[in-house]
């Protein structure tokens, strides 16, 4: 949800406006009282755990289709969810229907759009570009985007590449602006009328500039700032850098160092495309001030912020080579996980450079040894998309969702929850 549409839609992970990463609908527009829950039961088609190279009977199967299901009784309409261990056993699970009125089974492959999840591809392409020495971690924005960032406070000699990465730069979030800016921004009639227009990189970054930053970074050391906000403007940014040094979209620079040498068959980058490939689930939303819920499965976004789509066993496969070391170097990969404390992204989290980490109630110290987890997530209209892996690399899970409650906190928050309690477990046991 990461496209500026004509200046009426657009959005990401952590929106101040919509969406918090604590799963919070604080749109000050209202909060609708009640919805019908949407559990299994009742005509939803539950599915039942698959396992692959488990044994009958397993535990962790069971464990994951009681928890996927409890995706679904918090509020989601339909859920697909899987895991792999260190032995390579795979598990997968589903719960809910793959559409209100068809009200057949979630498929198991379902695509879906991962929203910010994005932001983790983009990190390790500009990583791999600091490999090869094209790159410094210490550039600064105006270096590399001479006069982008600029006017109303903003200064680009002030933010370097980590800051960007790492959300401490303080420029302001676009979507933030836009839906501020628009209370008609929002609503089920205006996303139908902009579902299929697209806006450039270098318009959303014109939008973010017509805001004071929160703050600058420190003149003498920006690149050690810590002060954190979450804002879809600073990957924005990072794909027109990688754009610059390359002279390639980021999509094709994400394809051609992580989709093919990783054999990621069911993850692209659409462009202007507006549709999700079959398999899939409709997506749905609740707009601010509607009990109803809308499909919102159609939808142009091609951001370098939030537009790839994926499938769950892609997403194990990505997350895995990532903290197994197959795609950065040892103190790459140590550098993208020096975190600074994020805890508006979730209770207890540190972010990195394009990864978060956190701690694990009760976690396996065989599975987790850390006692947390690494992840990152994200939202698109209509989808949620939840992931974990273990430090090593050897365990982890991926979960869509394919309902955005964004003004009724209370089905929010559960559904926000039950995602993660699903790949808490399945990561760390």
């Amino acid at each position: 949800m990461d496209a500026v549409r004509n200046g009426g839609s657009g959005g990401g992970r952590s929106r101040r406006t919509v969406w918090t990463r604590a799963g919070l609908a604080v749109t000050g527009l209202g909060t609708i009282a009640a919805v019908a829950l949407l559990a299994p039961g009742g005509g939803a088609a539950a599915g039942a755990a698959e396992q692959h190279g488990a044994g009958h009977g397993d535990r962790f199967a069971r464990q994951l289709q009681r928890d996927t299901e409890a995706v679904v009784t918090a509020g989601a309409t339909g859920v697909t969810a899987a895991s792999v261990d260190a032995a390579g056993a795979r598990r997968t699970a589903r719960a809910g229907v793959d559409d209100l009125e068809r009200r057949g089974e979630v498929p198991g492959n379902a695509y879906y759009r991962i929203g910010s999840d994005t932001k983790t591809f983009v990190s390790v392409v500009t990583l791999q570009l600091v490999q090869e020495g094209k790159l410094a971690l210490d550039d600064t924005v105006e270096e590399l985007l001479p006069g982008v960032v600029t006017g109303n406070g903003n200064d680009g000699a002030r933010i370097t590449v980590t800051d960007l990465l790492r959300h401490t730069s303080g420029l302001a979030n676009y979507t933030d602006i836009l839906f501020l800016s628009d209370p008609e921004a929002l609503t089920p009639e205006n996303y139908r009328e902009t579902r299929f227009a697209i806006s450039t990189a270098e318009e959303k970054v014109a939008l973010a500039m017509t805001e004071a930053p929160g703050w600058l970074p420190d003149a003498d050391d920006p690149r050690g700032e810590t002060r954190w906000s979450y804002s879809n403007t600073n990957y924005v940014l990072a794909g027109m850098i990688i754009e610059k040094l390359t002279g390639h979209p980021w999509e094709q620079e994400v394809h051609e160092r992580i989709i093919e040498p990783l054999g990621l068959r069911h993850t692209l980058t659409p462009g202007s495309g507006a549709y999700v490939p079959q398999p899939t689930a409709t997506g749905y939303m609740q707009f601010p001030g509607r009990e109803e819920l809308t499909d919102t499965s159609v939808l142009a976004d091609a951001g370098a912020d939030g537009a790839i789509i994926s499938t769950t066993a892609d997403m194990n496969t990505f997350l895995r080579a990532l903290l197994g070391g197959e795609l950065l170097e040892p103190a790459t990969l140590e550098a993208m996980k020096d975190t600074v404390p994020a805890e508006e992204f979730a209770p207890g989290a540190g972010y990195g450079l394009g990864i978060a980490w956190r701690p694990v109630e009760g976690a396996d110290p065989a599975r987790c040894a850390d006692g947390g987890l690494w992840f990152h997530g994200g939202t698109s209209f209509g989808t949620v998309s939840e992931a974990g892996v273990s430090a090593d690399g050897r365990h982890s899970a991926a979960v869509a969702e394919f309902t955005l409650w964004l003004d009724d906190r209370e089905k929010a928050e559960a559904q926000f929850r039950a995602g993660l309690d699903l790949v808490n477990r399945a990561v760390c046991g």
